[in-house]
């Protein structure tokens, strides 16, 4: 008779080494998957070019917002008589001198830092904009289609196809006093476009999901079906398209102030000193050359932010 102490023994023996075996070959025991966002977050933390431009970004963020910490000269004080065109005291550090003075004798340094304030806030205020009409739109068209598809889709053509700058320039026109609020309804008023048709896209694809179709099978009401299930899965590209975005809204109040139909005086703005200093290329290049460059670094910065994004939320790219 076979002694069942010792096979007994000789089991558990086997059984213990093969779960080892087993966790060895295998690895631990995976944790909980991670979502869409923690997962792009994870890839954005690792993305030298997401960590460039958020630095840059939030400088630029706390420039608009506290200019009084870069600089405590004001952008208006001119002084013509002493300062007409003073080139750069490149050895005064931060100093109203540093980048020296522009045609009317305003310290062009100041007037970088404060410049700021109008570029970020229309830059942000229309990307929200456009970006919760262009939602709204593009949601209501993708969900009930139809009808309803038809006529906002013809009405979102029919913005898209007037020429963004152009049409612009065609609304500040019509205002004696162009100030940022009026700027920012502007370019509100054409920029939702792109937002609205890939919002319809995402909505169209995501709508014949399972978990729609059974929301619906259940009685779940259409608010809560677009809120609750389509909403924050087709937030994702239209996230990356505002991102991007942003920058192009910065760039174009820029060109409409250089072209003398955007913001004007006294708002202290990059387009308008690009604007003043055009005719002085060749005595002192430095007055339209800073506020040029100041305005290229703030457009790349958001363009690097939308593009790392962009990287992060979208599988193809991985």
């Amino acid at each position: 008779m076979p002694d069942t102490t010792a096979l007994t023994k000789s089991t558990d023996a086997s059984a213990a080494a093969a779960q080892t075996s087993t966790t060895t070959d295998s690895g631990p025991t995976p944790g909980k998957p991670r979502s869409l966002w923690s997962d792009a977050w994870h890839d954005l933390r690792r993305n030298p070019l997401f960590l460039v431009s958020m630095v840059l970004i939030l400088l630029l963020t706390v420039m608009s917002i506290f200019p009084g910490l870069f600089t405590s000269a004001s952008p208006r004080d001119a002084n013509l008589a002493e300062h007409y065109l003073q080139k750069p005291n490149w050895g005064h550090f931060f100093a109203p001198d540093w980048l020296g003075y522009d045609v009317q004798g305003r310290s062009i340094y100041a007037r970088l830092i404060y410049g700021a304030r109008a570029s970020i806030m229309v830059g942000v205020i229309v990307t929200i904009a456009v970006t919760i009409t262009g939602l709204v739109i593009g949601m209501l068209a993708g969900y009930f289609g139809g009808w309803i598809d038809t006529i906002l889709s013809r009405i979102t053509d029919v913005f898209f196809g007037v020429p963004f700058i152009v049409g612009a320039m065609v609304i500040l026109t019509t205002f004696e006093e162009r100030s940022v609020w009026v700027v920012i309804l502007s370019l509100s008023f054409l920029g939702w476009t792109s937002i609205a048709r890939v919002a319809r896209g995402s909505v169209i694809t995501i709508k014949q999901a399972d978990y729609v179709v059974a929301a619906k099978a259940l009685g779940a009401s259409t608010t809560r079906i677009m809120t609750r299930h389509i909403l924050p899965n087709a937030i994702a590209p239209v996230i990356v398209v505002a991102t991007i975005a942003l920058g192009g809204y910065i760039a174009a109040e820029a060109t409409l102030s250089f072209l003398g139909i955007g913001l004007a005086e006294p708002t202290v703005s990059w387009g308008i000193d690009v604007s003043a200093a055009k005719d002085q290329l060749r005595n002192v290049p430095t007055v339209l050359i800073i506020p040029s460059v100041m305005v290229s670094i703030t457009v790349l910065s958001f363009l690097m932010f939308g593009d790392a994004v962009r990287n992060a939320l979208d599988p193809k790219m991985r």
